[in-house]
């Protein structure tokens, strides 16, 4: 865990103004900076950046947060890789495993080399292969695409690379998967006589290669293994050249294969990814929900793309919210989307994608298919097979429909669906489910207010009366750590973004990002912000004040009370009674 000190050190030398001016053009407006909004695509500006509180905010789709937050967001990066990124601009150093991290990062340096110097060897032997060159223009591919994605050829042979490194029996050569060592020792290059797709990282950097037959053979593709650079579970073919475009159409589809990102991205369709020979992962949703709201998984209409259909929305389960859509789309006849838009054309096939099948239609349809509701059975296997799913749903307001449509198919009520696969009509506490960007509560209560006010100048929590705040509520929890936050001095004044980052991972991250995304970016008039919470604290007094005397008053009308206690109601009533003439005035 990065200290929250270097968090704040670090958010204190960056300028939020800096960091999004490279990859988005900012124009000024007043006080503040706005822009089209690089996560969603808009003709108007209604994304602005304030310098003063060093946070973002998209006035169109919600998205909102610090520095870190928009290189998270726009990068595609963990929230590690994103300090890590902004520390090396400033010349900082991220001080936990910074040891470890480096000698990582020195162990793999030459790795990422050796895969450099293997990617331009394979480019440069396609170019003086006629037969390679051949088989991509048979498939439809310029050589505008093949640059754009770096393919490549791995002529026939046994040891080609030796051409390559002079040290052909170098131990990198093998850690990073572009050799074999077989049982008598004797070494040959892993990819012979294949196409060859480099699987790049976040940062552009050769970490993998996938390998395709021209002609006949098995397997079909050949992948890198798992190495120091490259884990299968975490990364995705094509996804730094679909970035732009999966954020400007606000959609990521993802395919099976190499060859079907490259053929889709030949014709147009350029917001397509593909899992690398495994079934996706949570990480893979992950990074593409950073990007975007939808995500298509597109699979051939075969015994494989069920599966893989089916897997694909059992890992979308715990990474749903309920502003988020996951659709499967099944390709008609036996064509993969490579062919398909090969022979139907770009509109053809995003006909197809607007009409795909969402989730929780998929879910219903295969869990009937896979039981027989017409009888008690079979709608007791029913239940049986849905029950897993509608545990994992993360997203709450989904998970309800789900089991109403389950619960009709199965002749029952929702509440009987519930306590069988033992469901709450809302999250369970401990997990509190993604707010919907923008969104702002409905009810402003006291706590409310000041919250509000208190993510602009998170120092004026010091001055609040905990004692009298609901810590049951979110916002009154939330109120208490900021304030406690201050105390400690956790908390330099420097706007909303570090106030976020302090809370990335705690409990209060869902309340404040859903309060933090409710603001405008504008500047606030101060004196009005200051009476506002003078006025809500006067509030605060007064509700609390009021609750005390109740509490005494009902004591003395039921037992009587103490010689003290008497003395203290006196006082609270006195109390009120000069705060009422001073509201007078």
């Amino acid at each position: 865990m990065i200290p929250d000190s270097f968090i704040q050190e670090l958010l204190g030398r960056v300028d939020i103004v800096d960091v999004v001016e490279r990859h988005v053009p900012l124009k000024k407006a007043g006080a503040n900076y706005s822009a089209c909004c690089p996560f969603h695509s808009e003709k108007t500006p209604s994304f602005t950046v304030s310098p003063s509180k060093q946070f973002y905010h998209c006035f169109g789709c919600g998205m909102h947060g610090s520095a870190i937050g928009f290189v998270m967001q726009y990068s595609g990066l963990g929230f590690v890789e994103a300090v890590e990124e902004l520390a090396g601009n400033v010349g900082l150093q991220v001080p936990q495993h910074t040891d470890a991290r480096r000698q990582e990062a020195a162990k793999n340096a030459p790795l990422t080399e050796f895969m450099a110097r293997a990617a331009k060897y394979y480019r440069e032997a396609l170019k003086a292969s006629p037969r390679a060159v051949a088989y991509l223009k048979g498939r439809g591919l310029s050589g505008e695409i093949a640059a754009r994605f770096g393919l490549g050829y791995a002529p026939e042979g046994w040891q080609n690379l030796e051409q390559v490194f002079s040290d052909y029996q170098a131990r990198e050569l093998a850690e990073c998967g572009l050799v074999i060592d077989n049982d008598q020792g004797r070494r040959y290059d892993r990819f012979r006589d294949r196409i060859m797709f480099p699987i790049l990282d976040q940062r552009g950097n050769v970490i993998g290669f996938g390998g395709r037959v021209l002609d006949k053979g098995e397997p079909k593709y050949l992948n890198s293994p798992e190495t120091p650079l490259f884990e299968k579970g975490r990364e995705l073919y094509g996804l730094p050249q679909a970035r732009k475009t999966i954020r400007d159409t606000d959609s990521a589809i993802v395919v099976e294969g190499y060859m079907d990102v490259v053929g889709l991205a030949q014709l147009g369709v350029e917001n397509v990814v593909a899992s690398l020979g495994t079934a996706t992962t949570g990480m893979h949703l992950q990074k593409l929900f950073r990007m975007t709201d939808r995500v298509l998984f597109c699979f051939d209409r075969d015994s494989a793309g069920d599966k893989a259909a089916w897997r694909a929305m059992e890992a979308s389960l715990e990474h749903l919210a309920d502003n988020k859509s996951v659709e499967i789309l099944q390709m008609p006849g036996d064509q993969d989307p490579d062919e398909y838009i090969r022979e139907h054309g770009k509109e053809a096939f995003l006909g197809h994608a607007r009409n795909a099948t969402r989730l929780s239609e998929f879910m219903v349809r295969e869990l009937e298919r896979r039981s027989n509701p017409s009888t008690a059975e079979g709608r007791a296997q029913l239940i049986h097979e849905a029950k897993p799913l509608l545990q994992r749903i993360a997203a709450p307001i989904l998970r309800i429909q789900l089991t109403k449509a389950v619960a009709h198919i199965a002749q029952l009520s929702q509440a009987e669906v519930e306590a069988q696969c033992g469901l709450r009509t809302i999250l369970p506490g401990g997990r509190p489910a993604p707010p919907r960007a923008g969104r702002r509560p409905q009810a402003r209560s006291i706590e409310h207010r000041l919250l509000e006010n208190v993510l602009h100048r998170p120092e004026r929590a010091a001055r609040i009366p905990l004692e009298l705040i609901a810590g049951v509520h979110p916002e009154g929890a939330a109120l208490r750590a900021i304030a406690d936050a201050v105390d400690h001095g956790a908390l330099p004044s420097g706007g909303i973004g570090q106030l976020l980052e302090h809370f990335r991972g705690s409990e209060h991250e869902a309340t404040l990002s859903l309060f933090a995304g409710a603001l405008t970016a504008d500047e606030f008039d101060e004196a009005s912000m200051e009476e506002e919470f003078n006025d809500a604290l006067e509030r605060l007094r007064h509700t609390g004040l009021t609750k005390l005397i109740s509490e005494l008053s009902q004591k003395e009308r039921s037992g009587g009370l103490s010689a003290e206690e008497r003395l203290r109601l006196a006082a609270l009533l006195a109390q009120k009674t000069a705060a009422a003439v001073r509201r007078d005035k």
